[in-house]
């Protein structure tokens, strides 16, 4: 039996300046040895996801590019497939869809988040479309892709268990929300299990790719306070049950007002991270941080990462606390103190 592929290890960059600036953060990951650079996609908040992704593609050669993730909602299926096309073709074998529900794009446009039902639509006739077979749009006209582009790999993120199934049942691949806490991870693996075997696919085949906010620190309480948002909204919005498996109860309002444009993505974090102090005390941000996130020495983060490769996790994208600034500092970090550990 030949060993298991090696951890792909991604960063998460928010598009947040132009892309011919951000580009040189790319390279500088590239350059580290990071396998992945994943996008994030919200129309209002940063710049566009297929441009920076355009920038990037032209301005790298090895290092993986991804949306992390980009939506159905704002963004027709077919126009999201011709956007893909485009990358892809730039980054032959380099590019991956990433597609959620919608998050921070459908919000601050009074849009709903997709439903699941939408969503298995919506990434068929992806999947249609970018391996060049023709769609009946609404039993009107019947069309397709151009120049189609069958090697993209869809991936869905998912942390309900609706769509943890969807994943497993449709999707090339998985970008799991919960975390690297291994209680919450064994519950998201086996929904994701039970949607696979329901299509008949084998589960072990499906890519795994866990997001984790990260910091490599000798000082996990002083960092963790910053991360006190991320808490609060994983509890608001239905993870309270998660947190409370790991020994976190906390009790956030249904409505966080005086936040802009929400927890996680908040323009005046330090505001936040005081608003929030209120529900989350400084020892559950600790716990929340060694529980759920990358926080600790070179040596604890590579213990975490070995972990969760064993655990049959195939990647990870690392995010920095922070929407409005590349993650330098983390690139830096982790691409000098933990990958070489990794090789």
């Amino acid at each position: 039996m030949s060993p298991a592929p090696a951890l792909r290890v991604g960063v998460r960059v928010p598009p947040c300046d132009r892309a011919d600036r951000l580009v040189e953060t790319v390279r500088r990951a590239e350059r580290l040895g990071f396998d992945d650079v994943w996008f994030p996609d919200s129309q209002l908040l940063w710049r566009d996801v297929f441009t920076t992704l355009t920038a990037a593609a032209l301005g790298t050669e090895r290092i993986g590019l991804g949306t992390a993730v980009t939506n159905l909602a704002t963004r027709h299926p077919a126009v999201v497939a011709s956007a893909a096309r485009s990358v892809a073709e730039l980054a032959p074998g380099r590019f991956t869809l990433g597609l959620g529900v919608g998050n921070s794009s459908v919000g601050p446009v009074g849009l709903r988040q997709t439903t699941s039902a939408a969503m298995r639509d919506g990434l068929g006739m992806l999947r249609a479309l970018l391996d060049g077979q023709e769609w009946d749009f609404e039993g009107k006209v019947r069309s397709r892709l151009r120049d189609p582009r069958p090697d993209v790999p869809l991936h869905l993120a998912a942390s309900g268990p609706k769509n943890l199934r969807l994943a497993g049942e449709v999707a090339d691949g998985v970008i799991l929300l919960s975390g690297v806490s291994p209680r919450t991870l064994e519950g998201a693996t086996a929904r994701v299990r039970e949607g696979a075997e329901a299509a008949g696919r084998n589960a072990d085949e499906l890519p795994l790719t866990v997001s984790a906010f990260c910091a490599v620190t000798d000082d996990i309480e002083a960092e963790a306070r910053r991360i006190k948002p991320i808490c609060a909204s994983i509890a608001r919005n239905g993870g309270a049950p998660f947190l409370a498996l790991a020994g976190i109860d906390v009790d956030v309002p249904a409505v966080v007002e005086d936040v802009y444009p929400d927890l996680v993505h908040a323009e005046d974090w330090d505001a936040a991270v005081d608003l929030c102090s209120a529900w989350i005390s400084d020892e559950a941000a600790t716990r929340f941080a060694q529980e759920f996130c990358l926080f600790g020495t070179p040596e604890q983060i590579t213990e975490r990462l070995d972990a969760l490769h064993a655990f049959g996790v195939t990647g990870v994208f690392l995010q920095h606390v922070g929407s409005y600034d590349p993650p330098t500092e983390l690139i830096e970090a982790v691409g000098t103190s933990v990958l070489p550990r990794l090789t």
